[in-house]
Parts: structure tokens; C-alpha cells; sequence
């Protein structure tokens, strides 16, 4: 049976694995086989980490494969091999370098200028792709062939011609460019199968963040969008966008107890599950540690939880909970509670997106606390989408039944002017306030619910303190007028 029979009878929905768990995840599966597709991007942004992964994918399978190197040698390929803990082994690699035949000065291109010939360069790379008769090939780079073209005309003909040797053959090839045309190679993206583009960003502070792109695949289906990836040893990890599609309806996933009367009582019962809950008050009333007592609760009766700390330390939050009569280590010995604290510096959005999704689809967690919001603003500033990235995370957890909670510090202490860093509230189903009042010269605590979409709550204002037993919801100060304005009228003492 020939090439072309056995090429027409491969089903339209296989797909070759890329070896990258979330870049197959984008394609749908992996590439489409049997065809060319561009790779391009800056130096430095993971082309040739991206090259043998997909290689090393191959050779997994048992297939065989090659890496044609037109820029680097095999010295330079071994060295960022051995950087991910790598070994070349099974990797056929062409070096045009180090190859037998020698070029002229008459033969400075890819093709004989006149004709669809091939010289000696074409003949010494294709006679290695017929002595390993590979699966998988990885071309490096396409700036040399672009070169010694000369003119684009002349290039697009390479180009044309490389595919159309390639189509006789069961081979998925990667054709891996550095972009040294500034405005693009439009010529080339119209040539071949897909085009996924890598980008290396530098923010003003902190490491540098990579991002993808597929910006074609021709006849399937594809997640759009830009997605983030690190570079790290092992790889390439790739941080898909999180995409919430419809759920098809209303579901129902019951309450979840705060383990507080009061609180529940505020609350009409308790939190509803699947629901988000924005946590909102000045520095030091209390948001944070009241936010971690829910979460706690859910692990005393079985439950997982996990924290996404970004303004402070798991000793810190130990320390913190322990002088209120929790005991916070005993249930992340038990497996029941993760903390996580986020350097800020070295985030990108989508990787943050990724540590939640896998709090809750690997850890199995069913409460979901970040701590707080103004940290997760200011670990990336540079990024003008983070709110509609929250609502698409919020969408997600909801969809699972996950309750979460967003924790805000508001600027200021006391008074009715209180601002928030970004107005979030109408993402979240559930809003409980938290404020600083004066009475009888000592500055108290009021806690109220001003939202709750899953049904009625009270609309009194509670007085809130905390001591060494933990947390104590008051009574409704029914006698007092003003109390979020921080001065309130009084008739009488505050009933404790």
C-alpha cells in the first residue's frame, strides 16, 4: 500500500501528541498528522524546548524522528537537552554543518535559481530524511533557508517545494522560525498547515512571562486566545486559557455552615455552595482570618479547602489563627487544607489559573480562598484583563459546586468613603462588609451582608470581635444610627 492509500485512510479526528499536556489541550488533541507547521518566535521564548519535546513524544511512541539543524550544532543541542535533564538518544540529528558536500559560491541557495531542482544543500538534508524515514521532523531554522534565498519569491519556492516532498510521506513536520523579518512572513503562514506563535514579554518588575498563540490551524477547531508558559527544567508547561462554557442550567449544591451562628444567621442560613463571597473592609478587621474560620469549618467535617495566600506567609497565618483557637496545622498534616503562598513577582495569570484548577480537580478541594484581591491586582499590574480572567475563574468553580471566597482590603479606616482598588462586586453572589466604628471612645467592629444572590439574608448591622475563643457575631445594633459612616448616633450602650 503507498504512502498516499495509507495517508487517505487516517482518520480526520487523529491527532499527533505534541508531548505538551496543555498544548495538546489547545489543538484539541494534538496536531493534525502528515502536515507542515510553523513555529515562530524571538530567540530565547522556547522554540527548541518545544522542537524536542515534541520529538521526545515521538520517541515514546516508538516512532522515529529527526532534528535537522541549519544554526545550532549537536554540542549546542545537547546543552539544552542537559538543562532539562535530557538525553539525545534516539534522536537522529542532521547537522548541515558538519555535513560531507561542499557549497560554491554559484550554489548559495536552497533551490537551483531557474528551476524546482533540488542542489546540493536539498539533496544532503533529504537523503538523511530517506535513510531514517521518520515520523517526526523538527526543521531548525527556517532564518539559514531564508538567507540564502535571497529574495522572498525564491524562498516561498523552497517552501512550496519542501511541502510538496513532504506531502508524499507520512512524516508531521515543525518548521521552527526566529522572525528575523520584523513585519512578519505572511508568505510563509499562508504556505503551511498552522502557525502557533511564542512570545517573551520583560514587565517592569519581576521575571520575564512567555505567552503562546495558535494563529492558524487549518480545517479543526482550536483554543483561541493568548495562553501563558513557563520554561522550566523538564519542559515546557503551558497554562491554557480557561474557557467556561455554558452549564446548562441551574444547579443546586446545598449550604455550606460558617460554623458561626451569627455569621449564618447574617447570611440566611449559611453560604451557598458553588457561590463566591467578596470579603470587604479596612486593614486589620478581620477579613482574612474570619475568611480561613469558614474554610476550616469545611475541614472539620471532612471537606478540602485551599488557600491562595499573596500578602502573607503559612507561618504567619499559623500564628495568626493559633491566637484565635485554631488549630491550622493539623488539618494540612491531615491532607484536608493547602496553603499556597504566591510570590508575586514570578505569577503570570494563567499559571495562577492553573494552581486553582488544580486545587480543585487533583487536590479535590471544595472551598477556595484568595487572599486577598489586592495582592492579585498587584502581582500583575501590567495586565488589563485580570477582572474578566476572575469572572471566567469564578464561572469555573461555580460550575463545580466550589465556594469561594475574595478577600479585599478597602484604602482608609473609617468613614463612608471607603475605596476599593477595583470594583468587583457585582462578580461575586455574596458580599459581607466589615467595618471600624467609634463608640464610648474605643474603636469596635460591625459586620453586615449587603448581597446575597442565592436568596433573602438580614439587612441588620451586627457588631463583630474576635478573641482567643474565636469569633463572636453579636446581636443587630438596632440603637444605633450611622455605624457605617464610623461615627454613629447612640440612644444607649451597646448591648454585648
Amino acid at each position: 500500500m503507498s504512502n498516499s492509500e495509507t495517508k487517505r485512510k487516517t482518520p480526520s479526528s487523529a491527532r499527533v501528541k505534541t508531548g505538551i499536556e496543555g498544548l495538546d489541550d489547545i489543538l484539541c488533541g494534538g496536531f493534525p498528522p502528515h502536515r507542515i507547521y510553523l513555529i515562530d518566535g524571538d530567540p530565547g521564548c522556547g522554540k527548541t524546548t518545544l522542537g524536542l519535546d515534541f520529538l521526545f513524544e515521538g520517541i515514546k511512541n516508538g516512532e522515529k524522528v529527526l532534528y535537522i539543524t541549519l544554526s545550532e550544532t549537536k554540542v549546542e543541542l545537547e546543552a539544552v537537552a542537559d538543562s532539562h535533564g535530557w538525553s539525545l538518544d534516539g534522536i537522529e540529528i542532521f547537522e548541515l554543518q558538519n555535513s560531507d558536500f561542499k557549497r560554491t559560491e554559484d550554489e548559495n541557495t536552497f533551490f537551483h535559481p531557474s528551476e524546482l531542482e533540488l542542489g546540493e544543500t536539498t539533496r544532503a538534508i533529504l537523503e538523511q530524511v530517506e535513510r531514517v524515514n521518520p515520523s517526526r521532523v523538527v526543521f531548525d531554522s527556517l532564518s539559514e533557508l531564508r538567507l540564502l534565498a535571497r529574495d522572498s519569491l525564491r524562498y516561498r519556492r523552497q517552501i512550496l517545494s519542501l511541502k510538496q516532498y513532504f506531502s508524499g510521506r507520512d512524516v508531521t513536520v515543525l518548521l521552527l522560525d526566529d522572525r528575523t523579518v520584523a513585519a512578519g512572513d505572511l508568505d510563509l503562514h499562508s504556505i503551511v498547515h498552522g502557525v502557533i506563535r511564542l512570545e517573551q514579554l520583560a514587565p517592569e518588575y519581576g521575571s520575564d512571562r512567555r505567552r503562546l498563540r495558535v494563529l492558524k490551524l487549518r480545517g479543526v477547531g482550536f483554543r483561541g486566545g493568548f495562553h501563558d508558559f513557563r520554561l522550566q527544567k523538564g519542559g515546557i508547561e503551558i497554562f491554557p486559557r480557561l474557557s467556561v462554557a455554558s452549564d446548562g442550567g441551574i444547579k443546586e449544591f446545598g449550604m455550606l455552615s460558617t460554623g458561626i451562628d451569627g455569621l449564618n444567621k447574617l447570611l440566611g442560613g449559611g453560604l451557598d455552595r458553588g457561590a463566591s463571597t467578596l470579603m470587604m473592609g479596612p486593614a486589620g478587621a478581620g477579613k482574612s482570618s474570619l475568611t480561613i474560620s469558614c474554610a476550616l469549618e469545611a475541614c472539620k467535617n471532612g471537606e478540602k479547602a485551599s488557600i491562595f495566600a499573596f500578602d502573607e506567609s503559612r507561618h504567619s497565618i499559623n500564628k495568626r489563627m493559633s491566637g484565635l483557637g485554631y488549630d491550622v496545622e493539623k488539618y494540612v498534616k491531615n491532607g484536608l487544607l493547602s496553603i499556597k503562598s504566591i510570590d508575586p513577582a514570578e505569577l503570570s495569570p494563567g499559571e495562577f489559573v492553573s494552581l486553582v484548577r488544580k486545587s480543585v480537580e487533583e487536590f479535590g478541594s471544595s472551598v477556595v480562598i484568595i487572599d486577598s484581591l489586592n495582592g492579585y491586582l498587584n502581582a500583575m499590574p501590567e495586565e488589563r484583563f485580570l477582572v474578566i480572567q476572575l469572572h471566567e475563574l469564578l464561572s469555573y468553580l461555580a460550575q463545580l459546586g466550589v465556594t469561594t471566597f475574595l478577600v479585599v482590603a478597602q484604602h482608609g479606616l473609617l468613614g463612608s468613603q471607603m475605596e476599593t482598588p477595583v470594583d468587583i462586586t457585582y462578580l461575586a453572589d455574596t458580599v459581607v462588609l466589615l467595618r471600624y466604628f467609634e463608640a464610648f471612645s474605643e474603636v469596635r467592629k460591625a459586620i453586615s451582608v449587603v448581597k446575597r444572590r442565592g436568596g433573602a439574608h438580614e439587612k441588620s448591622i451586627r457588631e463583630f470581635s474576635m478573641n482567643p475563643q474565636g469569633f463572636v457575631v453579636g446581636a443587630p445594633l438596632t440603637n444605633f444610627h450611622g455605624i457605617l459612616g464610623g461615627i454613629p448616633n447612640f440612644t444607649k450602650e451597646i448591648e454585648t
